[in-house]
């Protein structure tokens, strides 16, 4: 005689399944929630991807996506004038498309404030303790947070913009031209 699972016996697995398949998605969208919470975007540097590599790609990819660098600022050296001492890496490179900031500021001009676009490079300590190189954005989505009723336009534009950046730094991080 073969046995065969009652019909509740069935229900209940059912039901155990489809209950750990909803805690896993709830999981995982509030890891992506926590994410786009934070102003910043950051992205670890490959290990064998030098400063000067990422400085180079930021500026070929960049400009290859219609992407104009206006200034880069050397926050680290200037401490260093000051008598201070940073460790590592600490400069900020800014990043300006103006197809994607007009949309924004032709309905909300205040968001020139955030202009242009802004890129940390820097170096921290890893979870292991050693030093590493790291790429950090200041997300323009969560800027735009700061405008009262943004128009549909501005937060399409505004995740067009990070959206770009973001590949920008991808690349960079791995030292791509």
């Amino acid at each position: 005689m073969s046995y065969l699972p009652s019909s509740r016996f069935i229900y209940v697995l059912f039901f155990l399944i489809f209950l750990s398949a909803c805690a896993s998605s709830v999981t995982k969208s509030n890891l992506a929630l926590k994410e786009n919470e934070s102003a910043i975007y950051e992205i670890a540097v490959a290990p064998n991807v030098s400063y000067q590599d990422v400085v180079d790609s930021l500026k070929t990819v960049s400009e290859g996506m219609n992407f104009v660098n206006p200034a880069n600022f050397p926050i680290g050296e200037n401490m260093k004038k000051r008598g201070q001492n940073p460790v590592g890496v600490l400069e900020t490179h800014t990043l300006c498309n103006l197809g994607f900031g007009a949309e924004i500021m032709m309905d909300h001009p205040e968001f020139v404030v955030f202009a242009p676009c802004r890129v940390g490079l820097y170096e921290k300590l890893d979870n292991s303790k050693k030093m590493q190189l790291y790429l950090g954005l200041d997300r323009p989505t969560y800027d735009l947070k700061s405008i009262k009723n943004p128009t549909q336009r501005a937060k399409k534009a505004a995740q067009a913009l990070e959206d770009h950046l973001i590949e920008i730094m991808k690349k960079a991080s791995k030292g791509d031209i």
